[in-house]
């Protein structure tokens, strides 16, 4: 590949585009078109800058597995959780660039940066008509002043657009607006650039907008912001496994069962830093919402990307949901230009493996209760449950043994469903499964059916036009009525963002420990996060969802046994209210209409009163407010040195926790509501913040403290220093005293002791969130050793200067034998420590032994080794602009 001093045009509607070329690279057919627009970028790197990364050129088109590769994506895309926590850092960075007497003008995003205000909403009230108006009342009410920054950072950063609450959920808009599928731009050049859109996202669940064939995947706050200022995402050259569909979904089969089943199959075939492109006769049969729905489920099977090739669906989808002709036309052209079009005549490409999935064999689902692969049949769900229950409680469901509720007419059982949520954007932006579960309710209410009144139901769409599109086809006042009413719209329950349950309700649960259960159409059941007084809780299809709110118990064998009866006295099953695929179909191809989005859409960055009423005056620092306690200035640019410090090996690291396997970023930085006696309440209770203030974890994460006080908080969390207790407990060694993880962790930065962490296999599964990374850092943590990381979090502790070590295969935890009283060494640290290094673990006993264990430095790339020597991305930027 060689640098040119012109660039090659493409012109289209009647206009010149600059393009990079790749149509004409040799054996391009048989890459993948996921690794083709990866080759894009570091072809059209070359054109515009004379780099021409000559090995890397090579290394995508010769397939060479793990060689380090350097991707520029169009833009970044954030939530106003980790995307204003990543606009604060970069805040803090001008402000510590300044100070340090560098320019401040320089720092700033150099790409397009979207930040949707969609991860602060709680159902606080449901089940009546003023619900959601309620709720973006209180959202407002509880988030003001997270909410008055990011309009700061929106009006002050050049490329930076906020979009306010109460539009919906970042990936769904996303699909449906935002993604342009092709990109460009005028910067810089005599005629705009044209290339494939690409995207970084602070969310795990980025990958949905691969289902319309724009290239993206999660990454850590800290890893985002290096996007922003124009430095590339470093990476290891993935595999590539295609995925081929056979057959077709049976009658009565919904997408979210396809989901469950691909999740279930590819966490157990491994696909952890991954990439899956889907090709064949099976697309064909796919809309565009069963693939943002695969796609963003994603991280639930550990893969990096799941990608769908652009085709007809892609551009009749665009159409609907109300894009231009003329954008429609640039992705086309394009597209089939570069051969990166897929139709019926397009060869497969050559993937490094395959897998084959028959859609004949998929059935109606559930997965829980903690985990999204766990995947079991509908008609197999009363004696999951049993199994479920015997593990959570320790002894066998007892039907007979009933719990009253003051002041109510109904008593609990054990697998009571209290919360039963349509919710998530992986379902409801797919409308095959918004017009089932309507017409589920619809013929439920004919029949004489209704919610059982312990069940918490609530309905949180990821877009407004979907509420629109229900009330179009006559579904939303049955839904309504079995109330499942609009509650807003914003990432809620699956986010934790469930809101409280009656209070009566709640009490029985606690004094009873009672197993109650949730079921919810979303992504996300991991402990701890739907509910704190939940302790089992079931993904499933938005229909399931009010089937279960009906039932009101996982006791209940919806398949077989009667859900009501009617207004004749006559049982009613759930076979007598299933809609037929037909019945759906008719119904989408008449309430989807592109003018509600157009409508829509044109009001996105119309905030309403509340929202104008937050604007402030523009000025080239912000200012701290002292008093604050969801937003202070970060400490990550305190006492840096201009040159990063020798590397040393760890010595003498003493261990914070020792955990299991599939320790989740949950586990690791909860989500959830923040409970009396925790960390955080105790320092929010003392800074004069009322319980009913408390908000949540999500949205405290502009405050390091909560980060800190956070760090392995969750109430399900079982640590092997700890046997036997449930929670964010472990012992100060060497008095072996039992105390809460931040206590103790305090008296070792007292100490000035440094500590470790050692765990089982996919340390740091789930979402994307850099507070898991930033907590350890910032308790003293040097060091995590694992069996296996999952992707997204081993990137974010290499941000964060923390070390990210993995066992050769074959050593697992548990032969360690540890009890938490060892103390450990890091070897090797101080020689050229280079990508996948090997060094050494000492283990030292109390009784004077000492094991050798061998180690490999999980550090994947020349970048990852920049980034851990200058103690983080956050301290190598710094000094880049100094």
């Amino acid at each position: 590949m060689q640098p040119q001093s012109t660039y090659p045009q493409l012109h289209i509607n009647g206009k010149a585009y600059s393009y990079a070329p790749i149509h004409s690279i040799e054996q391009l057919h048989t890459l993948p078109f996921s690794l083709r627009i990866l080759l894009e970028s570091v072809v059209r790197h070359g054109l515009r800058t004379g780099d021409t990364a000559q090995a890397e050129f090579d290394a995508i088109r010769q397939r060479q597995v793990d060689a380090g590769i350097s991707f520029y994506p169009a833009r970044v895309f954030g939530h106003d959780i980790l995307g204003l926590v990543m606009l604060l850092d970069m805040v803090a960075m001008r402000e510590a660039v300044y100070e340090a007497g560098g320019d401040a003008s320089r720092v700033r995003p150099t790409v397009a940066t979207d930040v949707v205000i969609d991860h602060s909403l709680q159902v606080d009230s449901w089940a009546n008509p003023l619900a959601a108006e309620i709720n973006l009342r209180r959202e407002f009410e509880r988030n003001g002043e997270r909410f008055e920054f990011l309009r700061w950072c929106g009006a002050n950063f050049e490329g930076v657009s906020v979009i306010p609450p109460g539009k919906g959920i970042m990936h769904q808009l996303h699909l449906e607006h935002l993604g342009q599928v092709v990109w460009h731009d005028d910067k810089n050049a005599d005629t705009p650039w044209l290339y494939p859109d690409s995207c970084v996202g602070t969310d795990s669940h980025t990958p949905m907008v691969n289902g319309i064939g724009i290239l993206g995947w999660g990454v850590g706050g800290i890893e985002a912001e290096a996007v922003m200022v124009g430095l590339p995402v470093s990476m290891p050259l993935p595999e590539v496994v295609g995925i081929q569909l056979k057959g077709k979904l049976r009658d009565g089969v919904l997408p979210t069962d396809l989901v469950l089943a691909i999740t279930e199959k590819l966490r157990e075939l491994g696909v952890v830093g991954k990439f899956i492109e889907f090709y064949g006769e099976g697309l064909d049969q796919l809309s565009i919402g069963d693939r943002g729905m695969i796609a963003n489920m994603a991280p639930e099977y550990g893969a990096t990307v799941v990608f769908f090739p652009t085709d007809q669906h892609t551009l009749d989808y665009m159409h609907t949901t109300g894009h231009s002709a003329e954008q429609i036309a640039l992705v086309e052209q394009y597209n089939k230009a570069q051969h990166l079009w897929r139709d019926a005549n397009t060869p497969d490409p050559v993937f490094d493996s395959t897998l084959s999935i028959d859609l004949d064999t998929i059935a109606p689902s559930l997965s829980g209760p903690s985990n999204p692969e766990d995947r079991f049949d509908l008609d197999h769900a009363v004696m999951e449950f049993e199994h479920h229950h015997q593990r959570i409680a320790g002894r066998p469901v007892d039907l007979e043994q009933i719990y009253p509720v003051q002041g109510e007419e109904f008593d609990l059982r054990d697998g009571d469903v209290v919360i039963a949520a349509i919710t998530s954007c992986t379902n409801t932006a797919n409308p095959t499964n918004m017009m089932a579960a309507g017409l589920v309710a619809k013929k439920a209410i004919e029949k004489g059916l209704f919610s059982k009144p312990w069940v918490k139901t609530s309905l949180v769409p990821g877009s407004q036009v979907t509420a629109d599109i229900l009330q179009k086809a006559g579904l939303q006042d049955a839904l309504d009525q079995l109330g499942f009413n609009i509650a807003g719209f914003g990432c809620t329950t699956c986010n934790g963002g469930s809101g409280p349950l009656p209070p009566a309700i709640a009490k029985t649960i606690a004094e009873h420990d009672v197993v109650t259960t949730a079921v919810l159409s979303g992504n996300r059941n991991f402990d701890g996060r739907i509910h704190p007084s939940v302790r089992a809780n079931y993904l499933a299809s938005p229909a399931l969802v009010v089937v279960y709110a009906i039932a009101g118990s996982m006791n209940i064998d919806v398949v077989r046994d009667a859900l009501g009866k009617d207004e004749h006295g006559n049982p009613v099953y759930l076979r007598d209210i299933w809609p037929s695929a037909a019945e759906i179909a008719a119904l989408v191809g008449t309430a989807y209409d592109r003018e509600l989005f157009i409508h829509r859409y044109s009001e996105l960055y119309d905030g309403g009163p509340q929202w104008d009423a937050l604007a402030s005056a523009p000025g080239a620092t912000f200012t701290w407010n002292p008093d604050s306690n969801y937003i202070k200035k970060p400490p990550y640019f305190d006492g840096l040195s201009r040159e990063p410090l020798p590397t040393q090996d760890l010595t003498h690291l003493r261990p914070l926790v020792i955990l299991g396997d599939s320790i989740t970023t949950d586990h690791i930085s909860p989500s959830g509501a923040i409970s009396l006696g925790t960390p955080a309440a105790d320092y929010l209770l003392a800074h004069g913040v009322a319980q009913k203030d408390f908000n949540n974890y999500t949205t405290r994460r502009a405050n390091h403290e909560i980060v800190m006080r956070a760090t392995f908080a969750n109430i399900r969390l079982r640590n092997k220093m700890t046997p036997g207790i449930e929670g964010g407990i472990t012992r100060l060694m060497p008095e072996g005293k039992q105390m809460r993880v931040f206590d103790a962790a305090e008296i070792y930065l007292e100490r000035q002791q440094d500590l470790i962490i050692l765990a089982g296999k996919n340390y740091g599964c789930g979402s994307s969130r850099d507070s898991a990374a930033k907590g350890v850092a910032l308790l003293g943590v040097k060091a995590v050793v694992a069996e296996s990381f999952e992707r997204i979090h081993r990137t974010n502790l290499v941000g964060m200067g923390v070390l990210p070590l993995q066992f050769k295969a074959g050593t697992e935890i548990d032969d360690l034998g540890l009890d938490g009283s060892e103390v450990f060494d890091v070897i090797g640290l101080e020689n050229d420590l280079g990508v996948h290094s090997e060094v050494e673990l000492r283990v030292h006993r109390l009784d004077g032994s000492v094991l050798s264990v061998p180690l490999v430095a999980r550090l994947d790339t020349v970048e990852d080794v920049e980034y851990w020597k200058h103690g983080g991305i956050l301290p190598r930027v710094w000094r880049s602009y100094l």
